[in-house]
């Protein structure tokens, strides 16, 4: 089993806090939990408790499991009172009962009525693999994507179709389960769509048009995709010193297998790992990151803004193989002296300093070097 840099976090905040454990679906949450429980416990399969099966489902409720040691909870949030069950059992058996959930959507922010459970947990993001994480080659992570299963499986017929069945499970389980939405079979062809707009300014009115429904249904279901962990959306860098475009959002997705650009799928990838590490280092060592993009008025645009406590920390633009560095690239360096700029490309082999202290490196070289 590949070995998660998030595990040790894991088992240092249960010792102190419960511990929402959430990520795209099969990322690997499963699993680590499982490695976790059978490492300590020898009744482990009796700790394992997942609201999608019938009969763990009714333990659940009647609470008819283990009150000491480590307990895991998977998919608790689709339990419509979950933090009000979870806070209770803190209360009571704090001291004694260590309590891992797992589930697969944003669970700081999915279903927020009930009773609060601050200061009684930590939130962890379990995102899929990172080429430092799982040591295979960029042709094979571009090819077959980040989650487990289809990676480490290694046949580009077997990925694609666990794309085509994890996209069905995500609109005809999870969404059907946890949203109200009449129209599965519009939202599911705009899953379809999100993989063609993969690296240029998202335009909701021309998704409206074409699924032929309201603005503001758009909205709701992109807001969806995204609480469930389908999709990432980023928003434009606009400081008053440039005239940035402020409104419109970029879309990525965390299985880039369904872009069929190769450059759209070279920068997603990027972006990927760079909003794994932001995320990471968040929730690990407590930094405020965020991860944008610059677009200004005069058509302008660099990939990639890494934000930490609201400044500039590093600009990043992706190529496929181009070596000259990026004018925008460049105008953006100018104006933000001291914030270190790099451009990536899915060459291997390179990494030197070019123009204006611009760093050209290759993808395989600097996605090692991310903290995940």
């Amino acid at each position: 089993m590949i070995a998660r840099a998030l595990a040790a976090q894991v088992e240092a905040d249960l010792s102190a806090k419960m511990v929402l454990l959430s990520g795209p679906r099969q990322s690997g949450k499963t699993t680590l939990a499982r490695a976790l429980l059978e490492r300590t416990h020898a009744d482990h399969t009796e700790r394992y408790l997942s609201w999608d099966d019938d009969e763990a489902r009714t333990r659940i409720l009647e609470r008819a499991f283990p009150r000491d040691g480590l307990v895991v909870f998977d998919e608790l949030h689709k339990h419509t009172r979950w933090r009000n069950f979870l806070k209770g059992l803190y209360d009571t058996h704090g001291r004694d009962l260590r309590v891992l959930v797992t589930g697969s959507a944003r669970l700081d922010v999915y279903r927020p009525g009930g009773d609060s459970l601050q200061g009684r947990h930590h939130h962890l993001r379990l995102y899929p693999l990172s080429l430092k994480e799982v040591g295979c080659s960029l042709e094979d992570l571009m090819a077959l994507g980040p989650f487990p299963e289809p990676l480490l499986g290694g046949s580009k017929t077997a990925a694609r179709r666990w794309s085509r069945e994890h996209r069905s499970r995500l609109v005809r389980g999870d969404i059907a389960d946890l949203e109200r939405v009449q129209e599965l079979g519009a939202l599911e062809l705009l899953s379809v769509r999100l993989g063609g707009l993969v690296g240029s300014p998202l335009s909701i009115n021309a998704l409206r048009e074409d699924l032929q429904v309201a603005h503001k249904t758009v909205e709701r279901w992109l807001d969806i995709f995204e609480r469930l962990m389908f999709v990432f959306r980023l928003s434009p860098f606009g400081p008053p010193r440039i005239k940035a475009v402020r409104k419109s959002r970029k879309l990525f997705l965390f299985d880039w297998t369904v872009i069929e650009e190769e450059g759209p799928r070279f920068e997603n990838l990027v972006g990927f790992h760079l909003l794994k590490e932001g995320h990471y280092r968040e929730d690990t060592e407590g930094f405020d990151t965020e991860l944008r993009f610059f677009r200004d008025v005069e058509g302008r645009e660099v990939d990639f803004v890494q934000l930490e406590g609201g400044r500039p920390v590093r600009f990043v633009e992706c190529k496929l193989s181009e070596r000259a560095i990026s004018p925008a690239l460049l105008y953006l360096t100018r104006k933000f002296p001291g914030v270190e700029a790099v451009q990536v490309i899915a060459t291997s082999g390179i990494d030197r300093v070019a123009r204006e202290g611009v760093r050209l490196v290759s993808a395989d070289r600097f996605l090692g070097e991310l903290a995940v």
